[in-house]
């Protein structure tokens, strides 16, 4: 077949939106042509240099606001006396749970064998990476001193300094530390065969060169293959763990206080239900566009949106499952401490932004119980952007009411992050997007050996 000819088969499975993982026209040709023609165009799409171009300043903003926290202080944010924690703690916990998306997709999908998984592990992975890295930033920079931030670490020092280890910060470095390089390395090994492939259809000797080193003599032989099916493994197996550990040890960063709120068994499979929810919301929420704007409708079908979608429904009744869960323990524990937080939350200072989140997090989904919103990019996006907002606003509710009005009424105060919580919030967003955008533009997006494999077994349910 002529090179003409598969980009008039590639162009008419773009329009595709059947029942499949993928589309029916596509081979094995195919899916490295279209998969790779996105990294090694030699013609960037205007709208990527325009994204660029948006995100900078974004991600500069970030930079001049962690320059001027480290050369004035913490006294910048909007922390008062009884709210010691805020849009840190509060932005901290959301990007830690927006990566947890890519680790669910790609370890516990791939022990489960669940093929749908295929089209936007490598996606998702990505984002996993770049939202750890967001989160790492706001515990470094909430202690004050960042510049020290190695004496929580266990090294021999002169002054006999050693990690307090009943201190929830330690746990979180170690969990979260634990998670990012887990994560890298799971990353970085799928995309070994994809970077041999790159290597291999460069057509400039210097960027050939580049994909060479990373792809480490990757030849695809048989003996290559089986050391890589055993390493995948093994790290799908140690990843499965950490979907559960990391955000139950952030969760617990709250539980063993004795704050009103707080104090509550309930955290930990609440906190990872909510980071499940609210990571395959942001998976959706990038998807999406992505899916639209290179044409991968027959690689990212509409099959794997409405599974998506069912995820998120799912995830999204055990989280108001959670709500529920701390509206009935406030009342029966009989605790009139713990009556009057979650009475403060619904009718306090702070009750609009409690049933924001309410709104955003339990009523915006009831529309995916409809098969054609499941299945309808457009609603499915809206959604996900709501429900993206909504976790925001949940963490807040959860670090701030309980902490604005705590035992003593003759501390309690009003926190409202300042612009330079703002500033540094929506800095770390233009990170994340930036990231992303250079992923995109060089590295695969789609693991073009694993849609290799799942081509056959398609193709075998079809011909049955």
């Amino acid at each position: 077949m002529s090179q003409q000819e598969q980009a008039v088969d590639i162009e008419k499975v773009d329009k595709y939106t059947g029942d499949g993982f993928v589309a029916p026209e596509y081979d094995n040709t195919t899916v490295t042509q279209k998969i790779s023609n996105i990294v090694l165009r030699a013609d960037t799409p205007w709208g990527w240099y325009l994204a660029v171009a948006v995100l900078l300043p974004i991600v500069g903003m970030l930079g001049i606001s962690i320059t001027w926290l480290v050369l004035i202080g913490t006294g910048i944010w909007g922390l008062n006396v009884p709210v010691g924690w805020g849009f840190a703690i509060i932005n901290f916990v959301w990007w830690i749970g927006i990566g947890h998306a890519g680790t669910l997709i790609s370890a516990i999908l791939h022990l489960m064998r669940q093929d749908w998984r295929n089209s936007i592990n490598r996606f998702a992975e990505a984002m996993t990476i770049f939202a750890v890295m967001c989160a790492g930033m706001f515990p470094l920079l909430h202690v004050g001193r960042p510049w020290l931030a190695y004496w929580l670490l266990p090294l021999p020092n002169t002054m006999s300094l050693w990690p307090q280890w009943r201190s929830p910060l330690v746990w979180d470095v170690f969990a979260v530390s634990t998670y990012f390089t887990v994560s890298l390395i799971f990353w970085y090994m799928g995309m070994i065969p994809d970077l041999g492939t790159l290597r291999d259809r460069a057509k400039h000797p210097v960027v050939a060169r580049i994909y060479g080193i990373f792809a480490m003599g990757w030849r695809g032989a048989s003996s290559h293959w089986a050391r890589y099916e055993k390493a995948y493994l093994i790290l799908a197996g140690l990843s499965t763990p950490l979907v559960l550990s990391v955000h139950s040890i952030v969760s617990l960063d709250f539980a063993v206080s004795l704050i009103p709120g707080w104090h509550t068994t309930v955290f930990p499979p609440y906190f990872v239900a909510g980071a499940i929810y609210a990571g395959f919301a942001m998976v959706l929420t990038l998807t999406i566009p992505v899916r639209h704007w290179f044409g991968l409708q027959g690689l990212i079908t509409t099959r794997h949106l409405e599974n998506m979608g069912k995820v998120t429904l799912a995830t999204g009744f055990i989280v108001v499952y959670g709500y529920a869960m701390e509206a009935f323990i406030s009342w029966y524990s009989a605790s009139p401490y713990e009556g009057f937080m979650m009475w403060n939350r619904m009718t306090g200072q702070y009750a609009p932004v409690y049933w924001a989140l309410i709104f955003c997090n339990a009523v915006s989904i009831q529309i995916l119980w409809w098969k054609r919103a499941r299945r309808s990019p457009l609603v499915l996006f809206i959604v996900s952007l709501i429900v993206g907002v909504g976790m925001w606003l949940e963490r807040f509710v959860i670090v701030v009411t309980s902490l604005a009005n705590d035992y003593m009424p003759s501390s309690w105060d009003y926190y409202a992050g300042t612009i330079w919580d703002w500033s540094l919030y929506i800095g770390t967003i233009g990170f994340f997007l930036f990231m992303m955008c250079l992923f995109i533009r060089f590295l695969p997006m789609i693991p073009m050996s694993e849609m290799k494999m799942i081509i056959p077994k398609h193709r075998n349910k079809k011909d049955a």
